[in-house]
């Protein structure tokens, strides 16, 4: 299924967690961490990058955010740049950008946060369209249909081309700098 992960190969572990490294509910997301004989022990000579990188329990931490359904595990993000903090809900880019895509006018878009002292990070879009008159007040509007509100972007950019690396993924800390 798009969007989703195989199963885990034979020996490992899988669990998704919290910021506290601890297991979340069914149904919640969280850090994918894997765990078993033939995940790497550390970084060799880099102590540092293996304290960080494994739990003291084991767990080697992904940086992925997954959601487990139906047995199967559906990735919403890196940790480091897909997921926004705002207002105590951690969001996925990932899952506004799929519903903006949606929408018949938007060719393109990248969802950021910025930071905001209020709500630690904004959401914030950037759309491209070749609709001239594209309105901004209609598509909040139109996303509060597909959208709980906290998940609605609080800031958006109109632009031509979204900034890409050479090998053309999105450079989403660049866009964060043009808000």
């Amino acid at each position: 299924k798009p969007g989703f992960i195989g199963v885990p190969l034979q020996g490992v572990r899988v669990q998704l967690a919290d910021e506290n490294n601890k297991p979340v509910m069914a149904g919640s997301q969280g850090e994918i961490q894997i765990k078993g004989p033939n995940v790497f022990l550390e970084y060799w000579g880099k102590a540092q990058a293996t304290e960080e990188a494994f739990t003291t329990e084991g767990w080697f931490k992904t940086g992925d955010i997954a959601i487990l359904e139906q047995g199967y595990y559906r990735i919403l993000g890196r940790n480091s740049i897909d997921i926004i903090k705002s207002g105590g809900y951690k969001i996925s880019a990932l899952e506004i950008e799929e519903v903006l895509r949606q929408h018949p006018e938007i060719e393109e878009c990248a969802v950021v946060g910025i930071p905001d002292d209020e709500w630690g990070e904004l959401i914030a879009a950037s759309i491209i369209t070749q609709e001239p008159n594209f309105d901004l007040e209609k598509l909040t509007v139109w996303l509060k249909t597909k959208l709980p509100n906290y998940k609605i972007p609080r800031k958006y950019r109109l632009d031509h081309e979204l900034p890409r690396n050479v090998m053309g993924k999105v450079t989403k800390n660049e866009l964060k700098s043009k808000f």
